[in-house]
């Protein structure tokens, strides 16, 4: 088994979701902001879609948002809730979607001095990884 050093906190990105939920977040919701740096140094940043049956997380409209930018591989991605809750951790299925789309990326996690960033791995032990289940 192989160790992988810690990457170091991109505050770049972090910080370009904090813009994008305090300048676009509406009412009393739970709204989250993502941002996401792809392979050649992109930032591209995304709100989630709120809506009362769930909607689609931030992480998922970003890896719509890259696409649609041609960003098709994200190197790390970070998620910031509103009201100055700061980063949050990604759900289950945001998780296993990076997981699937991007088996490499890191995540940012942790509040203010203590974050940290990891690999999407460490966050699904055991997963189930779709990509290793296809035809090539």
């Amino acid at each position: 088994m192989s160790v992988i050093e810690p990457a170091p906190v991109d505050h770049e990105l972090v910080e370009a979701a904090e813009v994008v939920v305090r300048r676009y977040a509406r009412g009393d919701h739970h709204t989250v902001a993502a941002a996401g740096r792809s392979a050649d140094g992109r930032i591209v940043t995304a709100l989630n879609a709120y809506h009362f049956t769930g909607g689609p997380c931030a992480e998922l409209v970003l890896i719509g948002a890259a696409a649609g930018q041609g960003a098709y591989e994200l190197t790390t991605v970070v998620a910031v809730a509103d009201q100055g809750r700061g980063v949050i951790p990604p759900c289950g299925r945001c998780r296993q979607v990076l997981l699937d789309y991007f088996p490499g990326i890191r995540v940012i996690l942790g509040r203010a001095a203590e974050l940290r960033t990891v690999p999407v791995r460490d966050l699904l032990p055991e997963a189930y990884v779709w990509a290793d289940h296809q035809e090539d």
